[in-house]
């Protein structure tokens, strides 16, 4: 049984690099998960979004819709991360949609979509979280 949004423990904390990048959480859903990301502060040495930043983004789009799926029986950690840069961002904010491919009892597969201010397409990225049955040890 999928946890309410409601009840997801706090996603950011301010050790954390969510929250040291700047990333926002704006929609909770069993369907999707939604976050944006400033450039600023993001960016690699030519001006341009870190592709770094792109993949932080995706996974913790992923990760937080992996965890609707799999909390409170289950514990989501990141199995497989590949994005693919289609074109940079240089300024503003970057929006990420997560959304579920396959949500199982001991695996999910997650697509995370990330664009640009304009709603071009800045990065398409996959993320396989597996489902533990024991809390990871911090």
């Amino acid at each position: 049984m999928p946890i309410d949004p409601a009840d997801l423990p706090a996603v950011t904390h301010p050790e954390q690099l969510p929250e040291r990048m700047g990333i926002e959480i704006v929609k909770l859903s069993l369907d999707e998960v939604v976050g944006t990301l400033p450039v600023t502060g993001n960016r690699q040495p030519y001006g341009l979004l870190h592709g770094g930043a792109n993949a932080v983004l995706a996974e913790t789009l992923g990760s937080t819709l992996s965890a609707l799926h799999a909390l409170p029986e289950r514990f989501p950690v990141g199995l497989e991360l590949s994005c693919t840069h289609h074109r940079s961002a240089t300024e503003g904010v970057v929006t990420g949609v997560a959304r579920p491919l396959h949500v199982g009892r001991s695996t999910s597969t997650t697509e995370i979509v990330i664009v640009d201010e304009a709603g071009r397409r800045t990065c398409t990225a996959k993320l396989t979280c597996l489902h533990r049955d024991t809390e990871p040890r911090v």
